[in-house]
């Protein structure tokens, strides 16, 4: 789904005015609601790893299915096209693209390119940690920042640890896992100032499921030339976080330096479903309505409990469970609920994933259980 698209769609379901899920799906069908709903049916509530439970979609599946006659090629037989799909969505040329393993490997390579021999990075704390440890491998130094008050990113106290050694400053908006949301007003001029002392790479994995109708990507930057990379995937909102890609935007020399540390890549399968669901709006538009139907039991349940909460912009909820997580993990999986793993300092917050709706269901009764 392209931006403009994007952005009309979010303004006509009613956002600005405390959002309605009547009528957002513009004409998807009870009966294939149901198809979707079928197709998740699990004994175990899986919350633990921020995934699609509905994907991927019908049209995703049949794409993948006919492309097995392509099994048998290397990927550059189907290479091109996704290319150019990925940069008309983005509004660039087709050399701004890099395609990835998942977003976690431009994640990596980035931290590589940036990282190796000594660079330092800045980063929040806590925060996606797979490029940051991936460049500690590397020899890097990682500065790691404390989240503010609201968990929320502390420009300033980053801005500040800037040296002449910082190689690269690592965001992650929305961030995980607290899933808190930047002003998109002071995340530009974050950016855009940053971007004139060194490089600054913006993980946007949860972008899609910003509900702010002119939520900026910070492609936009890209495309002005800036020190500015962004990391998407087809994880998430597409639902085929099994499949492994995603794809960095960047200026077309920093695209080619991290293109050379790009390893495993991604396969014939996994192109042919991107492709596909780059097309499928009534899947997008579907994974959004649902996710939110999901926070909203998701944040029923915590209201009840009188349990504090970070309110998000993600597919997931950080929550204040007031015990060591560790003994929540092991207790919910009792009641057949996976919850996320432990994240510094917070170890007595937990993160939940959305699921289905039956899926939240036992998640607001394992909680009920477990919290007495």
């Amino acid at each position: 789904m392209n931006t403009i698209k994007r952005r009309e769609w979010l303004k006509t379901i009613g956002l600005s005015t405390g959002f309605t899920l009547l009528g957002a799906l513009d004409g998807w069908s009870a009966e294939t609601e149901r198809n979707f709903i079928a197709s998740t049916e699990n004994p175990i509530a899986k919350l633990n790893s921020n995934e699609n439970p509905y994907g991927p979609s019908k049209l995703v599946r049949e794409a993948v299915t006919k492309a097995f006659d392509k099994a048998c090629r290397y990927p550059s037989v189907v290479f091109r096209p996704l290319l150019e799909k990925i940069a008309e969505k983005e509004g660039v040329t087709t050399d701004h693209i890099v395609v990835t393993g998942g977003s976690t490997e431009g994640l990596k390579a980035a931290g590589l390119t940036f990282g190796n021999g000594g660079g330092e990075i800045i980063a929040a704390d806590p925060t996606f940690q797979a490029m940051l440890r991936y460049a500690e491998g590397f020899g890097a130094y990682v500065h790691r920042v404390p989240v503010d008050q609201n968990m929320g990113h502390d420009l300033e106290a980053m801005a500040n640890r800037i040296n002449n050694k910082t190689s690269l400053v690592f965001i992650c908006n929305p961030n995980n896992p607290t899933g808190t949301l930047m002003d998109k007003n002071q995340l530009k001029d974050f950016c855009s100032t940053v971007g004139k002392e060194t490089m600054v790479f913006s993980d946007e994995a949860y972008y899609d499921f910003i509900m702010e109708p002119d939520y900026p990507s910070m492609v936009e930057l890209v495309k002005k030339g800036m020190n500015v990379i962004v990391s998407k995937t087809f994880s998430k909102v597409y639902g085929l976080a099994g499949m492994r890609i995603g794809y960095l935007v960047a200026r077309p020399d920093l695209a080619s330096r991290l293109r050379r540390n790009i390893m495993a890549m991604t396969n014939v399968l996994a192109i042919e479903a991107a492709k596909e669901a780059l097309q499928d709006e009534a899947f997008y538009k579907f994974s959004l309505v649902k996710n939110m139907e999901a926070k909203k039991a998701i944040y029923s349940c915590l209201d009840d409990l009188k349990l504090e909460y970070v309110p998000s912009h993600t597919n997931f909820v950080f929550f204040k469970t007031g015990r060591p997580i560790s003994e929540m993990i092991i207790e919910m999986k009792k009641h057949n609920v996976l919850i996320g793993r432990p994240f510094s300092p917070f170890y007595e917050w937990a993160r939940i994933s959305t699921g289905t709706l039956e899926d939240m269901e036992r998640f607001d009764s394992a909680l009920r259980k477990v919290m007495g």
